[in-house]
């Protein structure tokens, strides 16, 4: 077993901290799982393994010398859609990109809390897409089963670290794509609340829609990485008051009242839900009541908040398209929906931003009863690698729409939401529920799924896959049992 192997974010920086590891033998680690797992797995785009190294030693230098920062010397890797000086931000697409010349602010906070960046991660093109897939890069496939998506848009990042590459990892949330992606990897992921983690050198990405969070194995270690990266770039054009995610994870909830919501809102599709993710939130709702919760079925009143989602997320899409040093060589659904965005750009995304206090009024009514809500993350469990190929982009937006279905409407509220691990298939596949609360309730979202992780403990659940040791793993197309 190589350092680093099965352990997470909090105990790495503990054995680092303590001199039981050094920086160097962690990065090398994760550096030596990236080349055994990226014929398999396909995570990374972009590796940086002597800049990480040399970074590691002088971490190594900095911890002996007494330094202490919350993630000083652990090897990190972040989705390829945020900046890291020296490297191109691809996000998903093809073509010549020039590098970037300056960190995000979420990498600056990174590297101001001591990690190592040891590359970019995979995402489909522009982040549109529940799947992680693309001709500039071939698919990103989930450790769990590899014949089938770990989910997009931050799929590269969960099939990282649900393999045990990394112990955590940046995703970034437009429509569910740090939620969904966590669900079908059997990871926690944090969607904070807008403005809570920088998109700088972005001010509104997506149109709001936008955020970055983390994924990781367990609730601390995600809400220790949240705190890492969380805190505005003086330009932000929203800065929420400050939370302590840590402190969080390590208390009780209290008793709540808990909506649990079965319906989601309308799409204009058929929404079956998948029996075996029924079973799996059902099971979590239970979990919930029997630790002393009340559970019950309600319905938040979404109404058309459709209408407000889509001129938001293809305004945003063009707005990146546009950014294309070479826009032909985009997906023919990027470039459909880019011209969509284009048409909507004007009254109707007017309209759209401008409803979004009568929809907090709306939804947020909800909790004057309810302290949470808890549904399904996703509709159905994670889809084969392919199922999306060669499909137009009507019918692939009705498709993801209808396996997805749940989480995108917190994107248009801004607020935030935690997916955990809510079982398996009966063929093995993971699926997740998502907790979701109003405006700032990170805290109180982090403790009851802290108390959650408690009870279920999902961390116990790896797949075959995970660490990519001499003899494990499944190959393409097999399968990755639980346990």
């Amino acid at each position: 077993m190589t350092a680093g192997d099965h352990t997470g974010l909090a105990e790495q920086a503990r054995q680092l901290a303590e001199g039981t590891v050094t920086s160097t033998a962690l990065v090398q680690a994760a550096l030596d799982r990236i080349e055994a797992t990226q014929p398999t797995l396909n995570a990374f785009r972009c590796v940086r393994p002597e800049a990480a190294l040399a970074e590691a030693a002088d971490a190594d230098r900095r911890l002996a010398a007494g330094e202490r920062l919350p993630l000083l010397g652990v090897p990190m890797a972040v989705k390829d859609d945020t900046d890291v000086a020296g490297l191109p931000t691809r996000f998903g697409c093809a073509g010549d990109i020039p590098d970037a010349t300056e960190d995000g602010e979420a990498v600056r906070r990174l590297r101001a809390a001591g990690a190592v960046i040891v590359g970019k991660i995979n995402s489909c093109e522009l982040g549109q897409w529940p799947f992680t897939e693309g001709p500039a890069f071939g698919a990103t496939r989930n450790p769990w089963n590899t014949a089938h998506t770990p989910g997009g848009s931050s799929g590269g990042s969960a099939a990282a670290v649900a393999a045990g590459v990394l112990p955590a990892a940046l995703g970034s949330d437009g429509a569910g794509s740090i939620r969904i992606p966590a669900a079908w990897t059997h990871l926690v992921g944090i969607k904070p609340q807008r403005g809570r983690v920088s998109v700088h050198p972005y001010d509104d990405c997506f149109q709001g829609l936008t955020v970055n969070g983390p994924l990781a194995r367990t609730v601390g270690d995600a809400a220790l990485l949240l705190d890492a990266v969380a805190g505005p770039h003086p330009g932000d054009r929203f800065q929420p008051t400050a939370v302590d995610a840590s402190a969080a994870a390590r208390r009780e909830p209290g008793r709540l009242r808990i909506a649990l919501a079965w319906r989601a809102p309308f799409t204009a599709t058929y929404n079956p839900l998948d029996a075996g993710v029924r079973r799996a939130v059902a099971d979590l709702a239970e979990a919930l009541a029997g630790l002393g919760h009340t559970v019950e079925e309600a319905r938040p009143r979404y109404g058309l908040i459709g209408l407000s989602f889509l001129p938001r997320a293809t305004a945003g899409i063009a707005e990146y398209a546009d950014r294309h040093p070479r826009p032909a060589l985009l997906d023919p659904r990027t470039r459909s929906a880019a011209r969509n965005g284009r048409r909507l750009a004007g009254r109707a995304l007017r309209a759209a931003r401008g409803r979004e206090a009568h929809q907090h009024r709306r939804i947020g009514a909800l909790f004057d009863t309810y302290d949470v809500l808890i549904a399904p993350t996703t509709a159905v469990p994670p889809p084969r690698i392919g199922t999306f190929d060669a499909m137009p982009a009507w019918r692939t937006d009705l498709t993801m729409a209808s396996a997805c279905p749940y989480a995108w409407p917190w994107n248009v509220l801004g607020w935030p939401g935690v997916n955990v691990p809510a079982g398996f298939t009966p063929d093995g596949l993971p699926v997740g529920a998502q907790l979701l609360g109003p405006a700032g309730s990170e805290p109180l979202l982090v403790s009851l799924a802290a108390q959650l992780e408690d009870d279920r403990k999902w961390f116990a659940h790896r797949p075959r896959l995970a660490g990519a040791g001499a003899g494990e793993g499944a190959g393409a197309g097999g399968t990755a049992a639980a346990g």
